[in-house]
């Protein structure tokens, strides 16, 4: 696997996970509240807070017709327009976002969807870029994205392989390997049975970068799961409540929700830990409680050790159980008590 710096953050096969708040629409059109957002996303943990850069004109046209309406999902009966209208980030926070973020220690980061907002971001300093699954094949811009040289974070929903494929390759071609892609199930929310985390490993090995989750599920599970596969990216939608209404509230995490999940996912990482067979200090203490060759029965010197006189029971200081049908026929060198743990001076 590659290693990638984000923002001095290196992610390689042995670093903690990433994790990503997602604002997005969640600002709800007060600025006021992307400040407040950042400010909860460090207090859950998360190490980097994510917004988007577009606007409905970048993203589409205003127009009516059918092909631009909306007709299932989370978001039925908008159109695409007016749907962008609502979610957008007006561009004139973003720097004032930035400098919030970085002031309290927060990474921040943006998606591009077009040139102009690639170039805008370039102005305010952006040091790495996520690209969106809907946008992974507009080649063009994944050519110009990755021409600035900078970090890039790919998520691969809706794709294809060979569109994953054609897509690092774009990326590669122009000279830039620091890319991380995300396994991503691009619905909203998304369930259990379409994550498929397992390709998580798949593309990993495919394309030998550091690979992550996108995560549109309600709750924590598919998160921690994904670490436990390999994941050392999480994205997650963040907001600081699902009542105050917009395009993505209805599948983000509150404040204690995200809490939850960076606690279990570092949780997790501590769990995974390394292959290892040394004992740590707890086991020493419980291996004391693991079963062992013990005199059952008083047995005077010149007695035969039988199943009735000697058991494999519970601690462990006597002669290892593998011995014991060894030792059956055998006479005693000494009287034994009951209840004394069986030693090879003991056998005759």
């Amino acid at each position: 696997m590659r290693e990638v710096e984000l923002n001095g953050k290196i992610i390689n096969k042995n670093s903690p996970c990433y994790i990503i708040a997602e604002m997005s629409a969640n600002h709800a059109g007060s600025i006021d509240r992307a400040i407040e957002i950042i400010h909860a996303a460090k207090e859950c943990g998360a190490d980097c807070i994510k917004i988007q850069t577009y606007t409905p004109d970048t993203m589409t046209i205003d127009s009516d017709k059918e092909y631009f309406r909306i007709n299932a999902g989370t978001w039925k009966g908008e159109n695409y327009y007016g749907l962008y209208k609502k979610a957008f980030t007006p561009w004139e926070w973003q720097g004032r976002l930035k400098e919030e973020a970085e002031k309290i220690g927060i990474d921040f980061l943006s998606t591009p969807f077009d040139k102009t907002a690639v170039d805008f971001l370039e102005d305010l300093g952006l040091k790495f870029y996520k690209i969106s699954s809907f946008e992974l094949i507009d080649i063009p811009l994944l050519r110009y994205v990755a021409s600035k040289g900078k970090p890039i974070i790919l998520s691969t929903g809706l794709a294809t392989f060979e569109e994953i494929e054609e897509a690092v390759k774009t990326i590669f071609s122009e000279g830039n390997e620091k890319l991380c892609l995300l396994k991503c199930s691009s619905a909203y929310p998304a369930v259990p049975d379409d994550m498929n985390l397992m390709t998580i490993k798949y593309l990993e090995e495919s394309f030998g970068v550091p690979v992550g989750l996108s995560d549109h599920s309600m709750g924590s599970i598919s998160a921690v799961t994904a670490v436990a596969l390999g994941a050392k990216i999480i994205e997650k939608h963040f907001c600081i409540s699902r009542e105050i209404e917009n395009p993505d509230s209805s599948f983000s995490m509150e404040p204690q929700e995200f809490k939850k999940m960076v606690e279990e996912i570092r949780t997790a990482e501590k769990a995974i830990g390394t292959v290892s067979f040394e004992l740590s200090e707890r086991e020493k203490i419980s291996r004391m409680s693991r079963r062992s060759i013990f005199v059952v029965k008083d047995i005077k010197e010149g007695d035969v050790f039988t199943e009735e006189n000697i058991r494999v029971i519970r601690p462990s200081h006597g002669l290892a159980p593998k011995y014991y049908d060894d030792i059956l026929g055998k006479k005693a060198s000494k009287d034994i008590e009951r209840g004394t743990p069986l030693e090879w001076d003991m056998v005759d």
